[in-house]
């Protein structure tokens, strides 16, 4: 079953483990020994698949999803890694920036969650990009795979990055890096995925008077030839744009998990952090499966890590199918003349309409809106049938007895097919398809 939680994670924490041994060596010095490999020890002396602060967080952030949004929680457990080790690959911490330590000390001082993080030139650290990615499954869950179109979304990032670094610049590199992590999933090539996320947030803080300022600062990332500048242009040390100019750079110039976060981290500097922050948005491109098995076998409690992932990716497809099961008495019922009307041109035959066009009632398109809305849209649906069905004639065939990924991918099927505006929703209802995909639904949650 996908399952993109763990495609995401796993990525960010092999990503960080990778380069927990070299952090702080020199661009030049990894030039001459580059990083190939899980390596044991070197600069915290560590055993390989130690991972740092980077996954810490990112996992408190992550379990504490699992409950809903709720910024104390979140740093009720950022504390308990800070003082307890929890969320920890041996039980205790071992590295944390000084914007975070400074924040959890506010804080614990009797700051409020949104007021503890620093807000001044220097808070620019990397310290909230590099944990932020969990918030992509919330958001897509709340708000769907459309969410860089919602203020309320773009709210909520900021509101996490300002936990510990609430300056405007640090809300902003979130911001860009989830909405690329939003087209990561898509069917287009990854040069065109990253550049469209990274247009569609411009295109909100552009709109937006507070983060005017701060858009000079990301300007190298809107030209078209970033992709091809030279590594000697591409900083990776604790600065928040340099991480993220960093990650990005990677991204463009490899095609698979692997060589993308070796390059990242062989640029020397913040290598941890910088393995973490591309290890997420290449994990969330390649899958789970294009890791290598021997670094994931390596990862520090590595069964804990996928509970975690498992938990919230399950926890989350309920909230997403359970949302559209509410539409099962209506589609028991309903009445296909009154679902689904024919404007324009004129009918000769009597399923055969000549220049004409569907019109579906309220409840229809609310139904498709809530889809959208959900996590349940599959891009590579087409994929996905062949591989299961071969010819997607049959599909029909399948929907009594599909599994969680091919039902997704037959929904998104009828649903995205529509757009020919051939009346495929009025024979779906019809024949009761949406009816018996939404039971098949309500069974496997039951399962």
């Amino acid at each position: 079953m996908s399952n993109k939680v763990l495609d995401g994670i796993m990525g960010l924490v092999v990503g960080d483990a990778l380069g927990v041994p070299v952090e702080f060596q020199s661009r030049e010095e990894l030039k001459t020994n580059p990083l190939l490999d899980m390596r044991s020890y070197g600069t915290y002396h560590q055993p390989a698949g130690t991972w740092s602060d980077d996954s810490s967080m990112t996992l408190a952030l992550l379990d504490s999803l699992r409950n809903g949004l709720d910024y104390k929680d979140i740093m009720d457990k950022f504390l308990s890694w800070y003082e307890e080790g929890a969320y920890t690959p041996h039980g205790e911490m071992f590295d944390i920036g000084i914007a975070t330590s400074q924040a959890l000390q506010r804080y614990k001082a009797g700051a409020s969650s949104l007021e503890a993080g620093g807000r001044s030139e220097r808070d620019n650290g990397n310290g909230s990009l590099m944990r932020i990615l969990p918030i992509i499954y919330y958001l897509e869950s709340e708000f769907g795979n459309d969410f860089i179109h919602n203020e309320e979304a773009f709210d909520i990032i900021h509101n996490i990055s300002a936990l510990t670094h609430g300056h405007k610049r640090s809300q902003m590199a979130c911001g860009i890096y989830i909405a690329i992590a939003s087209f990561l999933n898509s069917d287009e090539n990854i040069e065109t995925s990253i550049y469209e996320g990274i247009e569609g947030a411009m295109e909100y803080y552009k709109s937006k008077d507070e983060f005017k300022d701060q858009i000079k600062y990301f300007s190298r990332l809107g030209d078209k030839n970033f992709k091809n500048f030279k590594e000697d242009e591409i900083k990776s040390g604790g600065y928040v744009v340099d991480t993220l100019e960093a990650s990005i750079w990677c991204l463009l110039n490899t095609s698979d998990y692997k060589s993308c976060v070796l390059k990242a981290i062989n640029l020397g500097k913040d290598t941890d952090t910088t393995g973490a922050v591309v290890g997420g948005l290449a994990g969330l491109r390649y899958g789970y499966e294009t890791i290598p098995k021997k670094w994931i076998d390596t990862i520090m409690r590595k069964d804990y890590i996928e509970n975690l992932c498992n938990a919230l990716h399950d926890k989350l497809r309920k909230t997403s199918v359970n949302d559209l099961l509410v539409y099962i008495p209506y589609f028991e019922n309903i009445d296909v003349k009154e679902a689904c009307a024919w404007a324009g041109g004129e009918k000769v035959g009597e399923k055969t309409y000549m220049g004409s066009y569907p019109v579906y009632s309220a409840e229809i398109n609310s139904f498709i809106s809530d889809f959208y809305k959900s996590d349940l849209l599959d891009y590579e649906y087409m994929t996905t049938i062949r591989k299961v069905i071969g010819n997607p004639r049959l599909v029909d065939d399948y929907l009594d007895t599909a599994d969680y990924d091919l039902l997704k991918a037959i929904l998104t099927g009828y649903i995205r097919q529509e757009r020919f505006g051939d009346g495929l929703w009025e024979i779906a209802i019809e024949e009761k398809i949406f009816l018996r995909i939404l039971y098949r639904f309500r069974d496997l949650l039951l399962s």
